[in-house]
């Protein structure tokens, strides 16, 4: 008997579902920062064992919307609801269960295993995690409630047993060794965008979005060039830096991320673009890979 199933992670922004995501795949497929809404895209990671397969999805935050990009990024997580055989939905320790109402009904309304996962409990003591169960469980009747550290690996074997325990019987999905659905150039455009959100503050980096023009990959090495492309004139003079200082210091961050990824020597070019108001136009959000569900 072989079992498969697509596992979504759901959460507000800030939660730890990126980091889940790599934990339980055991890749880094998602980037990571403090700054919320870093995760854009629904991302899949696949992980096989001899009779299972299990197809994960990192999503975005949940949000309310104020842009065109921040709708499809709210599409993203929407479909991932209709999609799933089980749903993770993640919290923490120190966010109130009325934070997102509309989303609890969803999730006591749907008719899939939710496992409910209170995260970063290595920062509470025993009683406080007990609490946090107790008001979860009456809040999400129907759901199992798990507390984990993602960050620790703490109770992450007992998630995975969970999960398996409530994979429905299918053949795999996808081949037993692909890790993701997603291509090369993606990658390389969000370890290049994880440095600017990490090397620039306000609203530059989330004015920012990567394009990779060329990936060229010879035996010995992987030569990349990607455009960045912001959103107004003044911030290409911020993404750039004195003399050039600040991109070079994102482009050979970026560099070291891509080549411990693909295991390989890389050659990085950036250049920076202005691509005016891209994140309200259809056609241009289309064209970064944002589409409507």
């Amino acid at each position: 008997m072989h079992k498969a199933g697509f596992v979504n992670i759901i959460g507000n922004p800030n939660v730890g579902k990126s980091t889940l995501m790599n934990i339980l795949v055991g890749e880094k497929l998602s980037i990571i920062t403090s700054k919320m809404q870093t995760t854009r895209h629904r991302i899949m990671g696949i992980v096989n064992g001899n009779d299972f397969q299990i197809v994960y999805s990192d999503t975005p935050g949940i949000i309310k919307p104020h842009y065109k990009l921040q709708k499809f990024m709210l599409n993203f997580v929407n479909s991932a609801l209709q999609d799933a055989d089980i749903i993770l939905y993640l919290t923490d320790i120190v966010e109130t269960w009325d934070k997102n109402k509309p989303y609890l009904k969803k999730l006591n309304d749907i008719n899939i295993p939710v496992i409910l996962l209170i995260n970063k409990i290595d920062l509470v003591d025993i009683k406080s995690i007990n609490q946090l169960i107790h008001d979860w469980q009456l809040r999400l009747p129907k759901a199992k409630v798990l507390p984990i550290s993602a960050l620790n690996n703490s109770n992450i074997d007992t998630l995975l047993n969970e999960i398996i325990s409530l994979l429905p019987e299918s053949p795999p999905y996808f081949p037993k060794d692909q890790l993701t659905d997603k291509p090369e150039n993606f990658f390389v455009s969000e370890f290049i965008r994880e440095q600017i959100l990490v090397n620039y503050k306000k609203e530059v980096p989330y004015s920012v979005e990567i394009e990779v023009e060329e990936f060229k990959e010879d035996k010995d090495i992987i030569r990349i060039r990607s455009v960045i492309h912001v959103a107004r004139d003044t911030q290409k003079g911020i993404i750039i830096g004195y003399k050039g200082n600040a991109i070079k210091k994102v482009g050979i961050e970026a560099r070291k991320a891509i080549e411990s990824f693909f295991n390989k020597k890389v050659y990085l070019e950036l250049f920076v673009k202005v691509n005016k108001e891209w994140r309200d136009n259809d056609r241009k959000l289309k064209g970064f890979g944002y589409h409507k569900i």
